[in-house]
């Protein structure tokens, strides 16, 4: 149950509760009223009767009888022990209060009728009752609105800390200054802790991208100075130390310029098979390029699937002399080409996507290097039938439960057996996805192996020439 229904719940409980209590303790204090005001007229009536009765010896026109059958039996036996009473009792001819005393050895008694006094008090309840339900139906629906207007603000609160913890730091509450108002407060609370963080992050983001850039000045002097070093075992292992931090530089200045949301998507049309192919061959690394479902995650829907109609290796290589290698089969055919050379796939007239091809093939490149830096071969990339969806997998032991849970983060490779490295490519990848419109997801096949989903935005739709409006009409000319 919601706070909101039972903020509800609680109005409505409290206000039948009130009704109810205020209803017992009324009915109670008429009823005792009535008793009491005909005991005293009964009491009354009695000692008149009593006086006239001593004086004449009869009990004509004062109310009151001689030896009365419907006298009560407590009273009776009260006044047989010489003592006088009253007592309220129903019997045949409903309520009445009776009054009794002992007269020469009879019992001199005085009836007051009470049905009228009962059916007002039956009443009085039937409208305690009323009044009850009437106050419930008016004050219900105002817990309802102050419940909701109370649910509705924290439901912001909480979508607020939600968008917060997705990364939306610009997220705020702004609620209005309301004193002594609790809710108004935690909403204050959350904005405060929301620009302290941000504050945080953003110098953060600051202090990287300062370092890559006050970096990148002497490592150009140091590169420099590792070609000019004379060729040995030695030099080589400087050039390639060189190398690896002249490539962490430019990551951490890229991932820089990504959170500072300087990066944007030249997106257009473009056909995949060829970005796929620059990417897989610009790592230098293979990889079996296929095509399957739009369900796939690397595994082979068929025997099919493994062979020359659905899967090649991308090595990096170009052809090789006499027309064969990775890029073709031995008949100059593959899933990519015809047997004349070209195919849906590889010719620029192929299915397309709309994305930048420049980040695309960044994102692509990055998911190869990483599966074979921290996985092991084949490493599987996959184009959905939809042909928007790319699936990138490798036959390792698959992403660590940490990353899959909060996603990639920078400097952490996870667990130490899927090898090296700084910890920063899929932290690219997916800043670049962002850009592009796309989602990254990362996850693990069930026989094994690291799998990460790109799924690209799709094309949008472009207005018919029909729909385009009319140029006007040329007006006359006027000298």
């Amino acid at each position: 149950m919601t706070l909101r229904w039972r903020i509800v719940a609680l109005v409505a409980a409290a206000t039948c509760a009130a009704a109810a209590a205020v209803g017992v303790l009324v009915h109670h204090a008429s009823r005792d009223r009535e008793l009491s005001q005909a005991r005293d007229g009964a009491r009354t009536t009695l000692e008149r009767a009593a006086l006239g009765y001593a004086r004449t010896g009869g009990v004509q026109g004062s109310g009151a009888v001689l030896d009365a059958p419907g006298l009560p039996g407590g009273l009776r036996r009260l006044v047989a022990k010489g003592h006088q009473g009253t007592e309220f009792a129903t019997g045949p001819d409903g309520p009445a209060m009776w009054a009794a005393r002992p007269a020469d050895g009879q019992v001199l008694s005085v009836r007051v009728d009470m049905n009228t006094a009962m059916r007002n008090i039956s009443a009085l309840d039937t409208n305690i009752i009323l009044a009850g339900l009437m106050t419930t139906a008016v004050v219900l629906p105002l817990g309802v609105l102050t419940a909701e207007r109370m649910s509705r603000r924290l439901r912001l609160a909480a979508a607020t800390a939600r968008r917060i913890a997705a990364g939306d730091l610009d997220a705020r509450i702004s609620p209005a200054a309301r004193p002594h108002d609790e809710i108004a407060e935690i909403s204050g609370a959350v904005d405060s802790m929301a620009a302290a963080l941000q504050e945080r992050l953003l110098d953060e983001q600051r202090f990287t991208a300062d370092v890559a850039h006050e970096l990148r000045t002497p490592l150009m002097g140091l590169v420099t100075a590792a070609e000019l070093l004379p060729p040995g075992e030695a030099a080589g292992y400087v050039r390639d130390r060189v190398r690896v931090l002249s490539t962490l530089v430019e990551e951490l200045l890229e991932i820089s310029r990504l959170d500072a949301g300087a990066e944007e998507a030249d997106l257009s049309p473009c056909p995949l098979g060829p970005v796929l192919d620059e990417a897989i061959a610009g790592t230098g690394l293979s990889a079996r390029l296929r095509t399957g479902t739009a369900e796939d995650t690397g595994q082979p829907d068929s025997a099919e699937d493994t062979g020359q109609r659905d899967a090649t290796d991308r090595t990096g290589q170009r052809d090789s002399a006499d027309g064969t290698g990775p890029w073709h089969s031995a008949d100059g055919t593959g899933p990519w080409h015809s047997a004349d050379g070209t195919g849906p796939w590889h010719s620029a007239d192929g299915p397309k996507v709309w994305t930048d091809p420049r980040r695309l093939t960044r994102i692509v490149a990055n998911l190869v290097v990483n599966a074979h830096r921290h996985g092991r071969e084949p490493v599987e990339v996959t184009v959905a039938a939809d042909g928007r969806t790319v699936t990138v997998r490798d036959h390792g032991t698959g992403y660590p439960d940490d990353l899959l849970e909060k996603g990639p983060q920078r400097f952490r490779t996870g667990v130490r057996e899927r090898g090296r490295g700084h910890g920063l490519g899929l932290t690219i990848a997916v800043g670049q996805a962002q850009v592009i419109g796309a989602t990254l997801e990362f996850g693990n096949a069930p026989d094994g192996g690291a799998v990460a989903t790109l799924r690209l935005p799709e094309e949008p739709e472009r207005p018919e020439l029909s729909d385009l409006p009319e140029p006007p009409e040329p007006g006359p000319i006027h000298g």
